[in-house]
């Protein structure tokens, strides 16, 4: 069965409800994964999806899209934080419709590309009910063909004027985050999360507490580590992370610079596959 036709069963209480963020930044929560719409719909025709959610999710993403920014208006683009299930879900359904290129790091071509899929989620990692979960999660990669293309070397977003991505591996190995220096805006995928996602009682709830990337998913915890280190060195004003509900202001900038200090307590599992003792 392939990602975009598998139903996942979990969810939140925030899935569905469109959340603006600044006057070009919308966020979706798709049951428990969030994407973005980034541009200002007093102009539609000049608009990125950021992420494409959950599999079976892409009537979802049309609609929202089409409330936005009106019935014939597609995107420029879709950009890629990185290829988990849960931010490619729609993907393949939405590249059919709107017949737009898609954008990654080359690192996360392989598993865009359907040459190589990602490891099994650690089902031993240490968490709650999600992580026990993640067995049911698929790794497979996806086959965009043609249709996916890598990011400029340079740093910039094609599409995005003012915006510029940041190599953030740990979680995957070409993850990155998006982040906009004029109004400090970061869009974070999954290199930091405010929930912690492993527990399916905070899922559900979303009871925003800063953490690591999730656990089931995350490969390389020095790296992840490093990746904290450089988003907290861009004093972000506000945080859409993957997972979870934006952080802003000082909440955020607290957090994040206690995410950075005590990332070995904070995020780091005690125990499971991808756990080297000698990292901690």
């Amino acid at each position: 069965m392939k990602v975009k036709d598998r139903l996942i069963p979990v969810t939140s209480v925030r899935s569905g409800t469109e959340q603006p963020l600044t006057p070009d930044i919308h966020c979706l929560p798709i049951q428990v994964v969030n994407v973005c719409f980034v541009g200002s719909t007093a102009h539609p025709q000049d608009w990125v999806l950021v992420d494409a959610g959950m599999p079976k999710s892409a009537d979802e993403i049309l609609g929202t899209a089409q409330e936005l920014y009106g019935e014939n208006n597609r995107p420029k683009a879709i950009i890629l934080t990185h290829g988990h299930f849960d931010h490619v879900g729609a993907v393949e359904e939405l590249v059919d419709h709107w017949e737009v290129p898609v954008y990654a790091h080359e690192l996360e071509m392989p598993y865009l590309t359907g040459e190589m899929d990602y490891p099994e989620p650690d089902t031993s990692v240490e968490g709650g009910m999600v992580a026990k979960m993640s067995r049911m999660f698929p790794n497979e990669g996806i086959d965009l063909g043609s249709h996916v293309h890598k990011l400029p070397d340079d740093g910039t977003v094609p599409f995005m004027p003012g915006w510029r991505w940041v190599h953030t591996p740990g979680h995957t190995q070409g993850h990155i985050s998006l982040f906009r220096e004029s109004d400090r805006s970061l869009i974070a995928g999954d290199a930091f999360v405010t929930v912690k996602q492993e527990y399916l009682f905070k899922v559900l709830t979303q009871e925003q507490e800063i953490s690591g990337p999730p656990r089931y998913l995350t490969t390389d915890w020095t790296t992840a580590w490093e990746s904290v280190k450089k988003l907290d060195a861009l004093k972000p004003e506000l945080a859409v992370t993957g997972h979870g509900l934006p952080m802003s202001g000082e909440e955020l900038t607290e957090n994040l610079a206690k995410l950075n200090r005590e990332f070995d307590k904070i995020a780091i599992p005690d125990h499971g596959r991808y756990v080297d003792e000698d990292e901690k």
